[in-house]
């Protein structure tokens, strides 16, 4: 039996202002923009390729905004995903790896599977990791 993460509730205190973050800057895709109520809205958005999705909205989660870290994305080019965020005005970490437990400057001089990381937090504080990974590419 496959056991599939669908998707991961993402606490902000501005639905409006979290959409456009992650829509118009982060470049994820709006899949779902539904509001039963006053008190019950429920925003779902994809990162490109991912099958997995975020949702953000009023009364789907008890979660204090931007207690979510740490969660991951991965990219095959952590250069290019850099320079996409940047350029859509988002502000990120330079790119950054580990040597002997200490986090150095630049990509990964190897360039091997999740070695290269950049960070970047949503207006309210949630806090994303992206790492390149190339998935058998050269």
């Amino acid at each position: 039996m496959d056991w599939k993460l669908e998707l991961v509730i993402i606490p902000v205190a501005d639905v409006d202002r979290a959409k456009t973050f992650y829509t118009e800057q982060v470049g994820f895709r709006l899949d779902v923009d539904h509001r039963a109520s006053d008190t019950f809205r429920v925003v779902q958005m994809t990162p490109p390729g991912s099958a997995c999705s975020i949702s953000i909205g009023l009364g789907i989660s008890s979660a204090v905004p931007g207690s979510v870290q740490g969660l991951h994305l991965v990219v095959s080019d952590i250069e290019a995903a850099r320079d996409d965020l940047v350029g859509r005005g988002v502000e990120v970490s330079p790119i950054f790896h580990f040597e002997q437990g200490s986090q150095m400057p630049g990509p990964d001089p190897e360039r091997r599977d999740y070695g290269s990381f950049l960070s970047f937090s949503d207006p309210d504080g949630n806090s994303w990791l992206v790492q390149e990974v190339h998935h058998g590419a050269p």
